[in-house]
């Protein structure tokens, strides 16, 4: 008897299971493979982790069938699952999950019926469960659960269960994806005995007899299986006409695979390796050596925005395939993944493929496929590009490593995306590579330590030096760039502005720009040159509220304050989505002085617009990327001049490089400065840093107004001046102080209830359970922060209240299995 151990995909279900293969499959299934078995009394998909030699089981059940006679999962892939499910403290499925296209892997569900529809129920949740089936007949869980999100309705169906008001019947979708085909038509006989046919096709001189007569000839000429759609293109055809002619004996009916490329339209240059500056020659030595050794190294590469890391990347891509070894190469948003595709695309267009969230089901499932059979050897895109199963990977890069995008914050396993690909290529003794302008505090220190070899790229680069000039001259400018070694120039990184806006106030303007941000603003319009101002939030305002009670209006079932969209006219919460129409009067006092306060996208937007009317503004935020290939499109606009201001939120700040962009304007630096999160200096400094660092990488050079209530501040000072150590040497001191990381970890434990009082409740009896198990196991350095109340205390409805453990291991004191309700994020980058 051959057994294997098995991962049911059942989300509340966290171990494995031991099962036997009937006799027709054996050595058919192995570890990695997509499998059905019955788990209870449904069946369930799973995937093999292991082959046991004997089961934890004195009967074992068998398994049902084998999904893809190919392994689903590499070993590396399936040592990366185990592993984070350990760190991250999640079920195994859940990892493994995320290493399979949508669509494919399905998890079990359960249809309910009613069959007592004069049944009243005992209690609300049960009588909305009653009328919903009573209305729209038998419902999958899933669709409950959509229907009744913020009620507890298994609990509900389960009663009704037993008091047979409803029934359950277990079920197992199929998978939703499949290779795509085509219908295709070719000669079913020789060619000769298909041209002795054409003057008996029907009618003579008849129109469907002359388009017969045309497929065949087709066919003849081009003596390969056509495209049924192609056919009725060139000829005119119709598939009465293909019937007929099946029926007569002289053609046949095939399919043909069809993949479904998402780069297959990308348009780009192709481009020869320029020659390395001084600084990128001595960085890429170290990094061409650790590829050359195959055994694995980690390295922070810390460059300037403007160094050329990006060919550090490209050579060690190059260098990676030339070993044999595939590459991974990881962007923090879908919005640079166009951009970053076309450099990568010029240097290797046949081996290349892209992963990301808005790419369709069939787009994404194609490209695992090929990333499986080695079609595909280079992958580009944000997190979820990691887990393309390339074989024998040799190395991971992970650009803009310090984005908190790379961190998962919405469901298990809530990992990070850098700390995964460190440990990934660690399972394969491969080259991992984080690159950044401002690595986060945390990598830095490690790197200190030695855990990393730390690389920099201290010069910006602007380009091959007879270009710059030739540039200069239809320009009509004098280069400002410096020798940078080789036929490279350099330029300082741009000059910063910082506009105290309390001094504005006391000057009497009140405006949302500065007097200096709206004459640079003047001067590079005048010029024909662009600017980008950045705003660290979206819609028209922060909040709306009444200047007389100071009552603000807030979600209904989120707390959170209501956001004012002018497009709309509409109040939108930015947790939940639910909107309501701008009152006209204050619901609390009556006043009619409700307003709104602070700036948004839309209100910089209008404000441009009204001091420079002729300006062509252009929106890049959240609101304005919602469609597919939304960010390429105003990317590309931009890039082409089409606009002359764009206006925009955290995705200007990304690694952009846009050369005529001359202005940067920082519409309020201190954003964020002081909300109750630990991070908050330092994703104040990153995201000015990198802000800044989309001024002046053109010939026309460039500069930085930075508008900010708190000048003195150290993380506005130290970006102000593009000094990252010294505010590391800052922020470590206060992290040491306060014992947050990189000094301690941390483990962030949330519950949610629709009722306050059962949140803290279980909030207080988990902190009671955790204190007692601190004593018992003498963690004398461990503390917890709480149990408190979320910064965002309500969402969709549901209370939240939080515990924090700070530790130098704060997974050593969870439990094996937290209560139901609560969630678990280890190493959070945020505790708001």
């Amino acid at each position: 008897m051959k057994y294997v151990e098995v991962a049911v995909n059942l989300p509340a279900v966290r171990g494995t299971f031991h099962y036997h293969l009937p006799s027709h499959m054996r050595g058919k299934v192995g570890v990695g493979h997509l499998v059905t078995a019955q788990f209870g009394h449904r069946p369930v998909q799973g995937v093999v982790i292991d082959l046991p030699q004997t089961p934890e089981v004195a009967e074992t059940r068998p398994i049902d069938d084998l999904l893809d006679p190919e392994p689903v999962l590499t070993r590396p892939q399936l040592q990366l699952a185990r592993w984070m499910a350990e760190y991250y403290r999640a079920p195994l499925i859940e990892s493994i999950t995320l290493m399979l296209p949508s669509g494919l892997s399905q998890p079990a569900d359960s249809e309910y019926t009613l069959v007592a529809p004069d049944a009243v129920g005992e209690n609300a949740t049960q009588r909305r469960l009653i009328q919903l089936l009573l209305k729209r007949g038998p419902l999958r869980g899933r669709q409950i659960a959509r229907s009744m999100s913020r009620m507890d309705w298994r609990r509900a169906a389960n009663r009704l269960v037993r008091d047979e008001v409803i029934t359950r019947r277990s079920l197992l979708n199929p998978p939703r994806v499949s290779p795509r085909t085509v219908r295709t038509v070719h000669l079913a006989v020789a060619p000769e005995q298909a041209a002795v046919s054409f003057d008996d096709l029907g009618r003579p001189g008849g129109k469907a007899a002359l388009r017969r007569k045309a497929v065949l000839e087709s066919l003849i000429d081009q003596d390969h299986p056509r495209v049924t759609s192609v056919i009725y293109a060139e000829t005119g055809a119709n598939s009465s006409d293909l019937r007929y002619l099946e029926k007569r004996g002289l053609v046949s009916f095939g399919g043909l695979e069809v993949l479904r490329d998402p780069v297959a339209d990308l348009e780009f240059v192709p481009t020869d390796p320029p020659k390395l500056t001084d600084d990128q020659v001595r960085v890429w030595g170290e990094i061409q050596t650790a590829l050359n050794a195959e055994a694995g190294e980690a390295f922070l590469l810390h460059g300037v925005t403007g160094s050329g890391k990006t060919e550090i990347y490209l050579r060690a891509v190059g260098k990676a395939l030339e070993n044999g070894s595939s590459a991974i190469v990881l962007v923090p948003e879908i919005a640079l993944t166009p951009q970053t595709l076309r450099r990568f695309m010029a240097r290797f267009p046949e081996v290349l493929g892209v992963l990301h969230s808005q790419l369709s089901e069939g787009e994404r499932y194609d490209t695992w496929r090929r990333a499986r059979s080695g079609s595909l050897q280079v992958m580009v895109g944000p997190r979820s590009a990691l887990f393309a199963p390339l074989a024998n990977v040799g190395l991971i890069v992970v650009d803009e490593s310090h984005d908190e995008s790379y961190k998962e914050q919405g469901q298990a396993p809530r990992y990070h995306a850098r700390q995964a690909a460190l440990e990934y290529a660690r399972l394969n003794s491969a080259v991992c590579i984080l690159g950044t302008a401002t690595p986060d505090l945390v990598t830095t220190f490690r790197a200190g330590r030695g855990e990393l070899t730390r690389l920099s790229l201290p010069q910006r680069i602007l380009g091959h030096r007879e270009k710059l000039r030739q540039q200069a001259s239809r320009l009509g400018v004098r280069s400002r760039y410096k020798p940078a070694g080789g036929l490279a120039e350099t330029i300082d990184l741009p000059p910063v502005r910082v506009v105290d806006m309390r001094q504005e106030l006391r000057a009497g303007n009140r405006a949302m720009f500065s007097r200096a941000l709206q004459r640079s603003l003047g001067q590079v319009l005048e010029k024909g040159q662009q600017a980008i101002l950045f705003l660290n939030r979206r819609g028209t305002t922060t909040y709306v509220f009444c200047r007389d009670c100071g009552h603000v209006m807030r979600c209904s079932t989120c707390d959170s304050p209501l956001t004012f969209h002018s497009a709309r006219e509409r109040l939108l919460c930015h947790h939940c989505g639910k909107d309501r129409r701008m009152p006209e009067k204050c619901p609390n006092c009556g006043s009619s002085r409700i307003k709104q306060f602070g700036a948004g996208t839309q209100r910089v937007q209008a404000e441009v617009e009204q001091l420079f009317p002729k300006a062509r503004t252009l929106r890049w935020d959240r609101d304005t990327t919602r469609g597919k290939g939304a960010h390429d499109m105003i990317l590309s606009s931009f890039a082409a001049q089409e606009a002359d201001v764009l206006i925009g939120t955290q995705m200007v700040a990304k690694g952009l490089d846009l050369p005529l962009v001359t202005l940067v304007g920082v519409v309020l630096a201190d954003i964020g400065l002081n909300l109750p999160d630990y991070r908050s200096p330092e994703r104040t400094f990153q995201v000015l840093s990198q802000v800044a660092g989309r001024a002046g990488r053109g010939l026309l050079g460039g500069h930085v107004v930075l508008q900010t209530y708190e000048p003195e501040h150290y993380a506005i000072r130290a970006a102000a001046q593009h000094d990252y150590e010294a505010f590391y040497e800052a922020e470590l001191e206060m992290r040491r102080q306060l014992e947050y990381p990189p000094y301690k970890r941390l483990a962030r434990l949330v519950f949610r209830h629709t009722s306050e009082e059962a949140a803290q409740s279980a909030a207080e009896r988990l902190a009671g359970s955790l204190e007692a198990r601190i004593h018992e196991l003498g963690m004398r350095r461990t503390d917890l922060i709480g149990p408190v109340p979320a910064y965002f205390r309500r969402v969709r409805g549901e209370y939240r209240w939080m515990v924090v453990i700070r530790a130098s291991d704060p997974t050593r004191l969870l439990p094996d299995e937290l209560p139901r309700g609560w969630t678990v994020d280890v190493d959070p980058v945020s505790l708001l």
